[in-house]
């Protein structure tokens, strides 16, 4: 799940051959359809796999071919983000693109002006009829959940592809605190609730050799920069912190009633700032944390002479130290409560669930036998049934029904399945992740987790009674709709401009406060003027109409 960099000249190239390979194919008469063996239609798809994952012998893409007639001739892509992306775009530049692309969000996945562009030039079919006319489990769950409608329904009113719904609860709050209480109860410290008491802990843990190896070698507090909700987590105790899409970084934009705005240009956000930078001029906050990768982090949570992390603002502990580890230093970590600031707030960030990417996508390729075919299996994966065969597989194989004494993850509702452990089921089992299409709130809370959250197989539990710390400290009278707010296509590529823009330079001046390259008390006036520099009061602008044009369709 983690971003990596690749070389873009191919990914350029093909962009620039987009429009022209696309709209070429876009003019083809209707596909005709192609049958295979048994008479099956024949449906090329496109989808990432990795070492473990062969589609061809798959048990669920036997279970989908036998059920709705398919023939699937697979092309795949891997697992990392940039090849995978390359090649996807590749495809279309080239026009030799698939019947069907079913991707996985944290893999690749469609942007909401990839989708824009592909239905604006005929290459991505229209969905809602053929929703309409074949998938009543679809249709129900774009009549219940109007996120989701919202999600997927573009500004023109037709439903070009479809994102993945998986209703995840610990996502929800990614903005977690997980804390070595094994620390805290040898130096006798309460796990810590407000600012002041979070820097007292801190400072405790870097000079009291909590470790217990005679050296002076603690890190207080660290993250990663692709996964860490450094700045977001603190800077709660004094503002309320946007949510990025898809439970990325910090965003910009929040809400004050309807009007669209950002907090990164207030009084409170440079309070928050100040507090930051002085628990980093303290050595409070590591040096490396706003710098080093996953694998880094990874390396400094399982260093095996020592535990070295005191506390570390990330979505889940595993992100930097591995379960079941020998020494079980993965069971130290505890989540600390939403800080409290000096004016009382202690606000949690609220994030979607779900994807902000398309992952199911016709074309013009497809035959209409082979877009009835692809949308009928795509409604049974969104039944019950459906979704368990296609995300754990064969039922006694990857899952069975819950026994006697089995506890749901949410234990005030009756358990409804039993998933295998990783470590226990086969290789190539189901289609996993390319298949999380419908998991509702309700369907993942019903899953059976053991009761020790400090198990690996307890972990999902951990991590639920962790956000139940954070529950309730969200705003969602701020909380802009990322993923539902549709951007005009008039503008699409000049907002992406301001954004990548104002991102750059929000996270640059933010890191030079922090580490104390710029003084906040006498370059703040400066860097709220660049923001204007770098277009916010057009940014904001252009969100407002798109988000009053939203509130208008609601």
């Amino acid at each position: 799940m983690h971003p990596l960099r690749k070389t873009l000249a191919t990914v350029t190239i093909a962009s620039a051959l987009l429009a022209a390979g696309c709209t070429s194919d876009a003019k083809n008469d209707a596909a005709k359809a192609e049958y295979g063996a048994d008479g099956k239609i024949v449906i090329d798809t496109f989808a990432p796999a990795n070492a473990d994952l062969n589609l061809d012998t798959n048990p669920v893409t036997k279970v989908m071919s036998d059920k709705f007639k398919i023939q699937f001739r697979w092309q795949t892509t891997t697992f990392d983000a940039g090849p995978a992306k390359e090649k996807r775009q590749i495809a279309l530049a080239s026009g030799d693109y698939p019947d069907l692309f079913m991707l996985i969000p944290w893999v690749d996945g469609f942007s909401q002006a990839d989708v824009l562009k592909l239905g604006k030039q005929g290459v991505a079919v229209p969905l809602e009829t053929l929703i309409k006319e074949n998938a009543p489990n679809i249709q129900k769950a774009l009549d219940t959940n109007q996120t989701l409608k919202a999600m997927s329904t573009a500004p023109d009113g037709h439903i070009y592809a479809l994102p993945q719904w998986s209703d995840c609860f610990h996502c929800s709050y990614p903005n977690k605190l997980w804390i070595n209480s094994a620390w805290l109860k040898k130096l006798n410290l309460p796990v810590p609730k407000t600012t002041e008491e979070l820097r007292t802990v801190l400072r405790a843990f870097k000079t009291q050799d909590p470790n217990g190896n005679g050296k002076a070698d603690e890190i207080p507090m660290t993250a990663d920069v692709q996964d860490g909700h450094l700045i977001d987590y603190l800077m709660g105790a004094f503002a309320y912190p946007p949510a990025g899409a898809n439970n990325g970084g910090l965003g910009l934009l929040t809400l004050n009633g309807d009007k669209v705005t950002t907090p990164v240009n207030t009084a409170d956000w440079r309070e928050g700032l100040k507090y930051i930078r002085s628990l980093f001029a303290e050595g409070l906050i590591d040096q490396a944390a706003f710098t080093q990768n996953a694998e880094a982090l990874q390396a400094i949570g399982n260093n095996k002479d020592a535990v070295m992390i005191g506390s570390a603002p990330l979505l889940h502990p595993a992100i930097f130290v591995t379960l079941g580890s020998k020494d079980g230093r993965d069971k130290q970590y505890d989540a600390a409560p939403p800080l409290t600031g000096p004016g009382g707030k202690n606000y949690s960030g609220l994030n979607y669930p779900s994807s902000s990417t398309f992952t199911f996508l016709l074309t013009n390729k497809a035959s209409k036998e082979a877009q009835v075919a692809a949308i009928k299996m795509l409604d049974y994966i969104y039944t019950t049934e459906g979704t368990d065969t296609a995300v754990m597989g064969p039922e006694g194989v990857g899952w069975t029904k819950p026994g006697t004494g089995d506890v749901a993850l949410d234990n005030s509702v009756q358990p409804q399945y039993k998933r295998t452990p990783g470590s226990e089921a086969p290789k190539n089992l189901s289609w996993d992740s390319m298949a999380q299409y419908n998991l509702t709130l309700a369907y993942r809370n019903a899953a059976v987790v053991p009761m020790d959250i400090y198990a690996e197989a307890g972990y999902e539990r951990r991590l639920f009674q962790a956000t139940k710390l954070y529950e309730g400290h969200d705003d969602k009278a701020q909380f802009f709709p990322t993923v539902s707010v549709w951007t005009d296509p008039a503008v699409s590529a000049e907002i992406a401009t301001l954004k990548t823009n104002l991102d750059n330079y929000v996270s640059q001046g933010e890191l030079a406060f922090i580490t104390g390259s710029k003084n906040i008390d006498t370059d703040w006036d400066a860097y709220v003027k660049g923001l204007d520099g770098v277009g916010l009061k057009r940014y904001l602008e252009l969100n407002q109409k798109d988000y009053d044009r939203y509130k208008a369709q609601k």
